[in-house]
């Protein structure tokens, strides 16, 4: 798991990189900038890092043998993954409908394709999340947690990195 997450922290470093380069070598215009919603992307943001503190106590249930601490965190980790994918959904279809897309622009080029990668990672995440957890009510444990928790913080700690550059950046800059 240690290898991915090096070979996935290397490619969003090249994500994030493009989206920087592209901001302020093409400039992207305000208008595209200025449809970015900081709030509500703010509050799915705080929701996503929630999810990894409700990972962690899941991990804690596991190690002091809780199965049913456990389960329940694994599930409200799960909700809070979900509840974050479905604002980045509705953002989505928000600058779609303002003529904002993937080939309409550079900007949306940039931001669909490093908010896009982002989210199938949150996505492939919630996944092996409920894998663990039907495993964790069949076998009523799961080992697997630590490495799971490991991509899971991961994939958090990328969306703080994404939506600092993405959403906060251009707030303070001349883009």
């Amino acid at each position: 798991m240690q290898l991915v997450i090096f070979t996935e922290a290397f490619f969003f470093l090249c994500l994030i990189m493009s989206f920087i380069y592209m901001a302020y070598h093409t400039g992207f215009e305000r208008r595209e900038l200025s449809r970015l919603d900081i709030r509500s992307a703010g509050v799915y943001t705080a929701v996503l890092i929630a999810s990894s503190f409700t990972l962690h106590l899941a991990e804690r249930g596991y190690t002091r043998g809780k199965p049913g601490v456990l389960k329940g965190w694994l599930i409200v980790t799960i909700v809070l993954g979900a509840v974050f994918l479905a604002g980045q959904g509705t953002e989505y279809v928000r600058l779609i409908r303002d003529d904002i897309t993937l080939n309409g622009s550079v900007f949306g080029a940039s931001f669909f394709t490093l908010t896009g990668f982002h989210g199938l990672h949150v996505l492939v995440g919630l996944v092996i999340l409920g894998i663990v957890t039907g495993l964790a009510f069949l076998r009523d444990r799961e080992s697997a947690i630590g490495t799971v928790a490991m991509y899971w913080h991961f994939v958090d700690v990328v969306w703080i990195f994404v939506f600092t550059v993405v959403y906060v950046l251009p707030q303070f800059s001349s883009v």
